[in-house]
Parts: structure tokens; C-alpha cells; sequence
């Protein structure tokens, strides 16, 4: 038996004194993900009336998207783009690096891909 992993995983961390929110990408994402997801960011962002949330973004892992997957995400980041302050992504391939130059048009904060996972939370502290 293969086992597939993929999906999304949400957390608050903490990186010297500044908190926040950690999201990790893995496989190749559903609809039935964000099906799970979609109600925990909402949760997790309810109330949250000005761009201040600082995110990290792991989508090393991340193998991709089902089509309908792929709207879902684009629908996510219009419901919540204006509430964060700062998003650093973190990844290790060239078309994830274009996909955050494409989501940042969707946010209303500062969006900074990277491929040291050091370097993306020291320019969250900044």
C-alpha cells in the first residue's frame, strides 16, 4: 500500500519575541483540503480588522494542486489577503518562487519568497 501524504497544516509559533502564524503545504493539494482547512484560517483570522498578521509560509514539500484546489486557494487569499502585515514563503522551486510574485497582487501586505527557511523568519522580525 502507497501512502500519499498532502494537505495543510496551521499553527501559531514563535521566533524570539514576535508570534506567527505558521501554514506548511504538502503534495499535491484537494479541495477536500481545503474543505478542512478553509474553516481553521477563518477561525484563526476572525476579527482581524487590519493587515498585522505576520504569516510563514513552508511550501517546500508542496508538489502542487487539483484544478478546483487551485481556486480554492485564489479564493482564500481574496477573503484574507488584506489582513496580513508580512508573508515570507519558503520553497525550493522556481515556479513557487512565481506564484508568490502572482499572490502578492492579491495582498495587501509585504510578500518575500525565500530558500532558507533562516533568512525568511529573520525578515519577519524586521
Amino acid at each position: 500500500m502507497t501512502c500519499v501524504r498532502h494537505g495543510l497544516s496551521i499553527g501559531i509559533e514563535r521566533v524570539n519575541d514576535h508570534f506567527y502564524i505558521a501554514f506548511k503545504a504538502a503534495g499535491k493539494l484537494t479541495h477536500e483540503d481545503y474543505e478542512k482547512i478553509t474553516p481553521m484560517i477563518d477561525s484563526a483570522l476572525e476579527g482581524v480588522k487590519e493587515h498585522n498578521v505576520i504569516a510563514y509560509v513552508d511550501v517546500s514539500e508542496l508538489e502542487g494542486w487539483e484544478l478546483r484546489a487551485a481556486w480554492d486557494d485564489l479564493q482564500l487569499g481574496l477573503k484574507h489577503g488584506n489582513q496580513f502585515g508580512k508573508i515570507a514563503i519558503f520553497g525550493n522551486k522556481k515556479w513557487q518562487e512565481y506564484g508568490t510574485k502572482i499572490s502578492s497582487w492579491f495582498i495587501s501586505g509585504d510578500t518575500k519568497y525565500f530558500e532558507d527557511s533562516g533568512a525568511a523568519l529573520s525578515w519577519l522580525q524586521d
